[in-house]
């Protein structure tokens, strides 16, 4: 039996580690990191999107297997992009073939895949907040919706005291 969670503090249940989080475009991939309590989700760096075909292990899924491995990081939150309704398009189909090929590649670390509708949106609107106009906040945008994802993921792990989103599992769909 675990004890009640403290507020501010990581949930008694889940194991001690940072958490990382991605947000997957087409070109680039946003990269975050939280403290090893899963308090506070911080920017980490963003990664150009490797889409050579026949690669065994692509460039930005290496590194962010090195990044993992550096941080000890217990858990990865890929962002999965879907329609205001709910349903997924073409974006969440290859947010869902990522996830599944990092989860392979980082086996025995769990990947989640967690809601991320409008984080994009936000990133953008929050960095236009902070002065940065948008050519100069291109290279950043993705590393904000990377950290607004992330922190959604952690509230919800304090909330639920579980891991948030939808677990990647190694073979097959894992489409509810």
């Amino acid at each position: 039996m675990t004890t009640p969670d403290v507020p501010g503090e990581a949930p008694t249940s889940l194991p001690r580690g940072a958490r990382l989080a991605v947000d997957v475009g087409t070109v680039r991939v946003g990269l975050a990191a939280s403290d090893p309590d899963g308090l506070v989700a911080t920017p980490v760096e963003t990664l150009a999107r490797d889409a050579r075909a026949g690669a065994a292990v692509p460039a930005d899924v290496a590194r962010l297997a090195a990044e993992v491995d550096e941080r000890g990081a217990q858990v990865v939150y890929v962002g999965l992009p879907r329609h205001l309704s709910g349903s997924e398009g073409s974006a969440a189909e290859d947010a869902r073939a990522y996830a599944a090929k990092v989860a392979r590649v980082i086996a025995p670390v769990p990947v989640f895949l967690v809601d991320e509708r409008m984080t994009t949106v936000s990133a953008h609107q929050a960095l236009h907040a902070a002065g940065r106009g948008s050519r100069r906040h291109r290279s950043v945008v993705d590393q904000a919706a990377a950290v607004i994802i992330l922190q959604s993921a952690l509230d919800g792990e304090r909330g639920a005291g579980a891991r948030a989103g939808e677990r990647v599992h190694l073979t097959g769909d894992q489409r509810p």
